[in-house]
C-alpha cells in the first residue's frame, strides 16, 4: 500500500478543520453582548452539529462497529463479544477523560472537570480536544486494518471514513473558532486555535498505525473501542447541543443528512 494515501487518508480530516476554521474570516452573525464579534445564528449552529452527530454514528456503525463483528465472525453467535467489550471500554474512556480534564462545551456557562484557573477559551478548546481524540483513533484504527489485512476494509472504506470525518470537521472548525472571536480573541488567533483544535486528530491516527503490529490479532476490540469513544461524544456533547434553548428541528434533519451522507459514503466508496 503507498504510503501517501495512508498520509492523505490521516490528513484529509485535519484538513476540513482547517477550512472550517477559516470561516472566521468570512462569515458574519449576531453580535454578542461583549462586543460586535460574529456568531453563529442558533438554528445554523444546531443544524452543523446535528450534521457531525449524523456522520459519527453512521462511522461508528458502518466502517467500526460491524466490521468488529464480521471479523469476529469465527466465534459463531458469540461474534458480538469482542465489539461489546471494545465499545464499552471507549465509553469509559471518554467517560474518565471528560471527569478529569476541565473543559467547556459550547454555550454552557459551567465548566466540567476538576477545577482549575484555565480561561474560559482554554477550556473550550479542551472540550474540543476531547471531543476530536476518537475520531483520529477512528480513522488510524481504520488504516492499521486495512494494512494489516485483519479486517475487511479496503483504502475505499478508509478513505470513505475520511473524508465523513472531514465533512463533519468542516462546520466544527467554525463552531470552535467563531465562538473563540466572539469570546474576545482576534480572528487570526481563533483561527489558528480552531486548526490546533484538530491537530489532535493526525497525532490519534499516526499512533493507533504505530502500534498496528501489536494489536493486530485485537483489531476487533480497537475498533469498536473508537466507536464507543465517538457515541459518547455524540451523546453527551452534540446531541444536547442540538436541543438547547429554543425549539428547533434543524438540528434533527441535519443529523440524518449527515447520517445518510456517511452511509452512502462507506457503501459506494467501500
Amino acid at each position: 500500500m503507498d504510503g501517501k494515501y495512508i498520509a492523505l487518508g490521516i490528513l484529509i480530516p485535519f484538513v476540513g478543520t482547517s477550512l472550517g476554521s477559516a470561516c472566521v474570516y468570512f462569515l458574519k452573525g449576531n453580535k454578542t453582548t461583549e462586543g460586535n464579534a460574529p456568531v453563529i445564528p442558533p438554528d445554523v449552529e444546531k443544524g452543523l452539529t446535528g450534521f457531525a452527530a449524523g456522520v459519527m454514528v453512521a462511522a461508528s456503525i458502518w466502517s467500526l462497529l460491524i466490521p468488529a463483528m464480521e471479523e469476529s465472525s469465527s466465534l459463531g453467535r458469540l461474534a458480538f463479544l469482542p465489539a461489546v467489550i471494545g465499545f464499552w471500554i471507549g465509553t469509559l474512556f471518554l467517560f474518565a477523560l471528560d471527569k478529569l480534564i476541565p473543559h467547556l462545551h459550547l454555550n454552557a456557562e459551567k465548566a466540567e472537570g476538576p477545577r482549575s484557573s484555565f480561561q474560559r477559551t482554554t477550556m473550550m478548546l479542551l472540550a474540543v480536544t476531547i471531543h476530536n481524540i476518537p475520531e483520529g483513533m477512528a480513522v488510524g484504527v481504520v488504516y492499521a486494518g486495512m494494512l494489516t489485512g485483519d479486517v475487511g476494509l479496503s483504502l475505499g472504506a478508509a478513505l470513505a471514513l475520511s473524508i465523513g470525518i472531514a465533512i463533519q470537521n468542516f462546520p466544527e472548525g467554525a463552531i470552535i473558532s467563531m465562538p473563540l472571536h466572539a469570546n474576545g480573541q482576534n480572528k487570526h488567533k481563533a483561527f489558528v486555535n480552531g486548526v490546533l483544535s484538530g491537530a489532535v486528530e493526525p497525532v490519534a491516527a499516526v499512533l493507533m498505525l504505530l502500534f498496528a503490529p501489536v494489536f493486530s490479532p485485537l483489531m476487533p476490540y480497537f475498533l469498536s473501542f473508537a466507536a464507543g469513544a465517538m457515541i459518547y461524544v455524540v451523546v453527551e456533547e452534540l446531541i444536547p447541543e442540538t436541543a438547547e434553548g429554543e425549539h428547533s428541528n434543524w438540528g434533527v434533519l441535519l443529523f440524518a443528512v449527515g447520517f445518510t451522507v456517511m452511509m452512502a459514503l462507506d457503501v459506494a466508496l467501500g
